[in-house]
Order: C-alpha cells, then structure tokens, then sequence
C-alpha cells in the first residue's frame, strides 16, 4: 500500500524493550499446604544462618529495587497467617518475605503501542515547550501486559528530548479502602445477568457507600442464614469480583512516572492490560482529569475498563458498563460535545462506532461511524486514540487491516459539533511499515493508542510490529488541507 502524498517524518527515537527492569512481585503456589512447608522449612534455621542468608539476599537485590526491606515486609504480610500465630524476629519476617517474592522482568518481550498527552506539570518550561507523559504497553514473560510511562519535553521546534530513565520500578500498589456506590453496583449486576434475591438480600444491608470489607461481611451473614447456603455462591462470587474489578491504586508522591508499572491486579486483568489510550479530559469548568480507557484480559475474555486520576499518583480503576461495551479499542473524547461524553470504539470487529452517553462509566447509545472502505482497511477499521480537536474539526487517526493482515495508520475528520458525521477519510494511509519496521513479535504493524498536537504540529508516538515504539510527526495545515473539502 502507499501511503499519502503528504510529508510524514519518522524520527530517530526508539523506544526498545529492557529485560533488565525488573519488579518485586508476591509469589506464592498454588498449594497452600507448600506455602506451609515453605515456611515450616525457613523457620527450622537458626537464628544466625537466617540472618546471613538475608544480608545476602539484601547484597544481591537491594540496588536493584527502591525499597526492598518495604517489599519484603508486604510479602510476609501476605502470608503470616500461615505462621499460626508465632513470635518471630524481623529477621526471619524479612527472609519469609523474600521466599515468597519474585522478580519479573515486565518489559523483557516488547514496548509498544503509545499513547501520549500533555504532563499535568508544565512548571519551569521555556517559553513554546510543552513537557509530555506517554504511556506504552509492556509484555513480559507469559505475554502479561502491564502499563508503563515515559515523560520528556517538546520544545516550539519541535525537537524532543525525553527525560532519562530511573534504573527502578515500582508497582502501584492498591488501596485497601475503596468505597463502592449502591446504585451503580446494583446496575452493573443487572447488566451482568447477577442481580439475584441473595444478592437483593447483601445490597439491602449495606449502606449507599460501602467498602470490599463490609461487602464480604455481608455476604457472609447472608450465607449463614440461608437454608441452602451452597446455592448462595455463585452470587456471593458475582459480588466479590465486581467488588474486587474496581479498586484504587496509589504510589508515593515522589515516584518518578518512569518508575511506575501499572501491573494486573484484578481476575479480570490477570492476563494483562492492553492498549491504555490516554487523554487529558477538560470540564465545562476548565479543570483537567487523565482517563485511559483499555483492555482487561484474564485469559478468556476481554473486558473494557477505564483509568481515572488527575495527578498520576492515586489512580482509579472502573468497569465500563453498558449494552456497547464490547471489544476493544475505546477511545473518549477530550470534552463533552453538547451534554454528551462521547467515545470511539469497534463493537463487531469490523467497524467504527461512536458512543455517548451522560454518564462517563455507562454506554448504551452506538451508531456505525465508519465502515472499511480501502484497500488498505477492507478487513477492519478502528480508531488510533482519542480524536483531537482542530478548528475544521476532530482529527481521528484511525488502523485500518488489508492484505496480509497489514495494519497501517490513517485519518478522518469529523465535524466539530456533530462528530457522527465524518467530513472526509484519506484513501491512502498516513504510515505503512516500512521494510524496517515490519519484522516483530506480530509482523506488518504500525499502530498508536494516541497522538497529540503542539504548535501545528502532529506527534504521532507508535509501534513497529508489537515489538518497539517509534515516533512521527506531520504538519495539521497541510493534514488539513487534504482533509477539508
């Protein structure tokens, strides 16, 4: 396929997977009855043979992590039920936490599919530069996605220079308190086939807001006082994954945003989250929030969900609810047009939809917006991030899958006021893979989660076949001049 008459500048920078960043996560089997050997057999060693194997384990591991004596102490937090209720030293705490810690290397297959927004800091920039926050998928071992960042600066030329990298990694970690709204849980069991009479029996004991602790609390008096407690299950399961699917994640406020992996933490997302499509979402009132929706899988299925924060350090995780969340590659609007919050998404594989709706987490309002209509698109079409606002209207990249399942990069323009109506889609792609460019873990792919605008310019952060991330850039007068009628 060729591409477009239009200058497309690929760039020099490259965004390569690093198998030697690393991060601490819990381990621990399957059987219960091992963890209890485990135990059992670093409790038997002497005080004096714990405490050298532990410095040694500190030698071997502490420069490679910011604060592994804090990991360790969470991991034996995880499993001193099983220490039955002994006094032990923080000695043998700390190597029990090691035992049952493991490093993974979450970028060591690939980094790709970017998605980039303006940093919420631009504090102490030169005057034109904007400073940036992209995120990236990364895939380790067992092909788990997790979430990553990169922050860097974009000067009034246009030059980029990204921030240098921290030589660790943190996860972020979950917040035990979490607050649940009534109405919207009992929604979300009515759309999930689960609202039941033991589950009517659990929601009308709780109060309008409760936590995961009060929930299981519940549940577990509801189940004491039914005469078949075993049909009570799967109810009671329903209602601890939906519980457990929307949680609140926190790092410490002096994290570098390098630094952060977003790894799976719900059964949802136990097989990775995939392709954040990042944007900074302006109210009516002008205040900015962050939302990146994507794509939970547990292995099984997909599961669209959706990131909330405004600062980067408490994060919230949300379902998307509603007849049309389906499939994947949601992308939402940087504002709502009219009353609306408005998304693109691909309900049936095949097709553009947009959505919208007056309530950000419920979707129950599609309409095609696109059907494939080039050579370069006949077998699907989607979106390549959230659309951005010009004054001749929303420019939406789009993917578009031809022959040979070749996935290339296109455009649309959709009218500002109407975005259901698309006032023109270039019949040749922006960006084809190049000969170097087509060779990776899935080959023939260029693809971007999310592009961003700075002084009429249009930077284009993407993947080079599922394996690394690249960058382009185009001018929007001159993109515009082939999109306007």
């Amino acid at each position: 396929m060729k591409p477009v008459s239009l200058q497309v500048t690929r760039r020099s920078e490259r965004f390569l997977s690093d198998n030697h960043r690393v991060i601490a996560r819990l381990f621990t089997p399957d059987d219960k009855g091992r963890i209890k050997s485990i135990i059992e057999r670093v409790l038997s060693l002497s005080e004096s043979e714990a405490a050298a194997l532990l410095e040694q384990v500190y030698t071997n591991f502490r420069d490679r992590h910011k604060d592994i004596q804090a990991v360790f102490a969470r991991h034996y937090n995880e499993v001193r039920g099983y220490v039955d209720g002994r006094d032990i030293s923080e000695t043998r705490q700390q190597l029990l936490g090691a035992y049952f810690t493991m490093e993974y290397s979450f970028e060591s297959a690939a980094l790709f599919n970017p998605s980039i927004v303006p940093h919420p800091n631009q504090d102490g920039l030169p005057d034109g530069a904007m400073r940036f926050l992209m995120s990236l998928r990364a895939t380790g071992e067992g092909h788990v996605s997790s979430i990553v960042f990169r922050t860097g600066v974009i000067d009034r030329h246009g030059i980029v220079c990204f921030d240098l990298l921290s030589p660790y990694a943190r996860t972020a970690r979950q917040v035990g308190d979490q607050r649940y709204d009534k109405h919207t849980f009992f929604l979300k069991l009515i759309e999930m086939g689960a609202f039941t009479d033991d589950a009517e029996k659990v929601l009308e004991r709780l109060p309008d807001l409760f936590n995961l602790a009060a929930l299981s609390h519940t549940v577990d008096e509801v189940r004491k006082q039914l005469n078949n407690p075993a049909s009570f299950q799967q109810t009671a399961e329903n209602l601890l994954w939906l519980a457990r699917s929307n949680y609140h994640l926190e790092l410490p406020p002096d994290c570098d945003p390098s630094e952060i992996v977003i790894f799976p933490t719900s059964e949802n997302e136990s097989k990775g989250i995939e392709d954040v499509r990042l944007v900074r979402f302006t109210e009516d009132d002008g205040t900015n929030s962050y939302y990146g929706t994507y794509t939970a899988y547990n292995g099984f299925r997909v599961l669209p969900q959706i990131i909330e924060t405004t600062d980067f350090t408490t994060i919230s995780v949300h379902t998307l609810n509603g007849r049309y969340v389906q499939n994947k590659g949601m992308a939402l609007f940087p504002r709502r047009v009219g009353k609306w919050y408005m998304m693109v998404s691909r309900l049936d594989g095949e097709n553009m939809y947009l959505m919208r709706s007056q309530n950000i987490h419920f979707w129950n309002d599609a309409t095609v917006l696109q059907a494939p209509q080039h050579p370069w698109e006949l077998v699907q079409i989607g979106n390549c991030g959230s659309p951005i606002e010009t004054d001749a209207g929303w420019l939406l990249l789009t993917h578009g899958v031809g022959p040979m399942r070749q996935y290339c990069i296109g455009v649309s323009l959709l009218d500002r006021d109407d975005p259901s109506k698309v006032i023109s889609h270039l019949p040749q792609p922006l960006l084809v893979p190049t000969e170097q460019e087509r060779d990776g873990y899935v080959p023939n792919v260029v693809y971007s989660c999310g592009a961003m605008i700075h002084h009429d310019m249009l930077f284009i952060p993407y993947a080079m076949s599922d394996t690394s991330t690249s960058f382009a850039t185009v001018s929007v007068p001159e993109l515009l001049k082939l999109l306007v009628p």
